[in-house]
């Protein structure tokens, strides 16, 4: 797919975008128009991520439909919901929705308020995620210590390959958080890693090819340096509390 027609797909993304805000969100104040088609980047099925932002809701919601042959996630909220999301992703340290506020086209009557929004959630993209030193933390130094420790010693392919598959986001989390770098779910992860360090990237994808093939030394050995790097290993004084609540009755 050229340039054209990139361009081309994403105006009919948001014209289906458009459509898709006046005949399902009446009342609606803006929305975000967001997703890869609009980053001039889109795929065949890529979808149309759509966050939709009312005055008031009793409750956020998110649904999803398909507007004029495009797949569209619909993330509908109004400004305290939102609100509660964009600061959830810079806890998490996993910025989604802050991404698509961030970089979205604006819709709607009061696009004023929508730049408003989107001027903090860009402020808080280019910020970064806090540094890795908080309890949430520690739970991920432990989750990778784990399963690292699982790759030790001898086990069949197929183990070796489940382990990676769950070692994957945990370690590439570590290595982008602890960099000082966003991390991110599913594709994410591995473009976010490209971006920050081309080399590193290549590593992490070669040793995970390799374990996923029933040889996990390189995955083993790069999680045990990256958690060297980040605070070392975490197992020893290692402590979870249950909720209060997390009790019923016999």
């Amino acid at each position: 797919m050229d340039d054209i027609q990139k361009q081309i797909l994403a105006e009919r993304a948001l014209a289906a975008a458009c459509r898709s805000l006046a005949s399902r969100y009446a009342g609606a104040a803006f929305a975000y128009v967001s997703g890869s088609i609009m980053r001039g980047e889109g795929a065949a099925f890529s979808d149309i991520d759509l966050i939709v932002v009312f005055p008031s809701l009793g409750r956020a919601w998110r649904e999803s439909f398909t507007e004029d042959g495009f797949p569209v996630e619909a993330f509908v909220h109004d400004p305290q919901t939102l609100a509660h999301y964009l600061h959830q992703d810079v806890e998490s340290g996993c910025p989604v929705m802050v991404n698509m506020v961030a970089t979205g086209s604006i819709i709607g009557p009061d696009i004023e308020r929508g730049r408003l929004i989107q001027a903090k959630a860009a402020g808080v993209l280019a910020a970064g995620p806090k540094p890795l030193d908080s309890p949430s933390y520690d739970m991920l130094r432990y989750q990778v210590t784990d399963l690292a420790d699982d790759l030790r010693g001898d086990r069949p392919p197929e183990e070796i390959a489940a382990i990676a598959a769950a070692l994957y986001q945990k370690l590439a989390d570590l290595m982008l958080l602890g960099r000082g770098a966003w991390t991110g779910r599913g594709k994410w992860a591995p473009r976010l890693m490209m971006k920050l360090d081309a080399e590193l990237a290549a590593e992490f994808d070669a040793a995970c090819r390799l374990a996923v093939q029933g040889d996990g030394a390189s995955l083993l050995a790069l999680a045990d340096r990256e958690l060297a790097l980040h605070g070392g290993r975490f197992f020893d004084g290692f402590k979870q509390e249950a909720p209060v609540e997390a009790r019923r009755l016999e």
